[in-house]
């Protein structure tokens, strides 16, 4: 991992349990935020029996479930808390192919919490089929709100040549991006802090975003789209990055719509920044549906569905 300072005591000890997790054979799927709130609530699932219940579903454990050495990584690494006899780990760990991720224990309440989950999955896949598809050369890329990191590592170890920068305004994010790429063992991949391209200079051959698109009340940075449905950070990725592509260099965007009265909002807010003969540009939905349950919150009333998004625009000229 390139970077000014070596990891700190806390988050070496965070690394070190996430490799002695990887070398075990441990593996967690994360489903969604309703999914597991509901396997959660199941009798007998209230409390860990196993590691992975301690650090795929986030169940409170007895003091002497875990090793004496996992214990005591989670208390170096200052994300273990005590509550009535019982701990808890505030992160949890996720399996991609063979990755290991850390991120934020459930549930999710914190402002500063760093989200994976099936949009990570669907966003890793995105990113990876654009890797194969294409032939030019990735000279310098960027993962703007980069969260746990995931499409950064990948394109750092697509492309070894490559520059990486993975870009958030979330230092929590920042500090498990660190850690998640020291333990994907890539070399060729920096965390900064930055809104969007503001605070990293020069042009990119590829830049990939997740950002968030709900409307949260809470203004979690996970989650927060910002807008009346959620799509305003979406908005401004796509006006931000498209000035700083190099030729033949392309923006991937995976985010969420709010559809209402059968109409496709987001789309017809980036028409005029896509109306270019510069551009090349194709636009599809991933999924029709999805976080249904979000309709029946304040805010929603008028939107048709929630729908997942793919934007792939690339630099001609």
């Amino acid at each position: 991992m390139t970077q000014e300072q070596p990891l700190s005591a806390s988050d070496l000890a965070l690394l070190q349990l996430g490799q002695r997790l990887r070398a075990e054979g441990y593996q967690f799927i994360t489903p969604t935020p309703l999914t597991h709130e509901r396997v959660n609530q199941r009798p007998g699932q209230q409390q860990a029996k196993s590691r992975r219940d301690v650090f795929g579903w986030s169940r409170p454990f007895s003091p002497g479930l875990l090793s004496p050495e996992e214990e005591r990584q989670l208390r170096e690494a200052e994300v273990l808390e005590s509550s009535d006899g019982l701990l808890k780990s505030r992160v949890r760990w996720s399996s991609l192919d063979d990755l290991l991720l850390v991120h934020s224990g459930f549930p999710t309440e914190a402002r500063d919490a760093v989200f994976f989950g099936p949009d990570s999955y669907r966003f890793a896949q995105l990113i990876q089929r654009h890797l194969h598809d294409t032939y030019r050369p990735i000279r310098r890329a960027a993962d703007i709100g980069c969260g746990s990191g995931i499409g950064a590592i990948l394109i750092a170890r697509a492309r070894r040549d490559a520059q990486v920068l993975a870009l958030d305004i979330n230092p929590a994010a920042l500090r498990l991006t660190t850690i998640n790429a020291a333990l994907a063992e890539v070399d060729n991949l920096s965390a900064a802090h930055s809104d969007i391209l503001q605070d990293v200079d020069g042009d990119f051959d590829l830049i990939v975003a997740n950002p968030p698109y709900m409307a949260d009340p809470a203004a979690r940075a996970y989650r927060n789209g910002g807008g009346a449905f959620g799509a305003e950070l979406s908005v401004r990725i796509v006006e931000e990055s498209l000035p700083r592509l190099a030729v033949g260099g392309s923006l991937v965007l995976y985010t969420g719509v709010a559809m209402v009265d059968g109409q496709d909002p987001f789309l017809q807010a980036l028409k005029p920044s896509l109306d270019s003969p510069l551009l090349g540009w194709t636009y599809r939905e991933l999924d029709p549906d999805v976080f249904g349950e979000e309709l029946l919150t304040e805010g929603y009333q008028q939107v048709d569905r929630i729908a997942v998004v793919a934007l792939i625009v690339t630099r001609l000229v």
